[in-house]
């Protein structure tokens, strides 16, 4: 799919019901949509019988041919500055400590964190739950 539809995958979190990222795509090109349709297909077809989700469909998805493991929609945000992709990277990176699926990102596998620790952008304490106020604000 990359290599059709390219796209750097800049900031990431994978948490067991959602997921954030930030993308890069490639310029004149905003297509996330068909992206983001491909992703789900793909995972759909080889990834969601080894997830053995029992939600049950609703009538409209039936109809559709949908299968309940993911939403219809997304959220898109263009990243305007240096300030608001730090701001969108720590949200992403915190994501796990905020939902309480961890206490401190380091622990969170499922992240590009551990990249960003390794280029040297984060300490690989930060994100301790109930010291990161963040755009969190104080949810933390």
């Amino acid at each position: 799919m990359r290599e059709k539809y390219p796209f750097q995958i800049d900031a990431i979190v994978l948490l067991p019901d959602h997921i954030h990222c930030i993308w890069t795509l490639p310029a004149n090109d905003s297509n996330y949509a068909t992206r983001w349709r491909l992703i789900k297909s793909y995972v759909t077809k080889h990834g969601a019988s080894h997830l053995q989700l029992q939600a049950s469909r609703s009538e409209s998805r039936q109809k559709r041919g949908e299968s309940n493991l993911w939403q219809r929609r997304f959220w898109e945000h263009l990243i305007r500055d240096n300030a608001d992709f730090e701001q969108h990277c720590d949200y992403i990176h915190y994501n796990p400590v905020h939902h309480s699926l961890c206490h401190r990102v380091v622990d969170w596998k499922y992240s590009s964190f551990h990249r960003y620790v390794a280029q040297g952008v984060y300490p690989i304490d930060w994100g301790v739950k109930g010291e990161f106020m963040g755009v969190y604000g104080g949810l933390g």
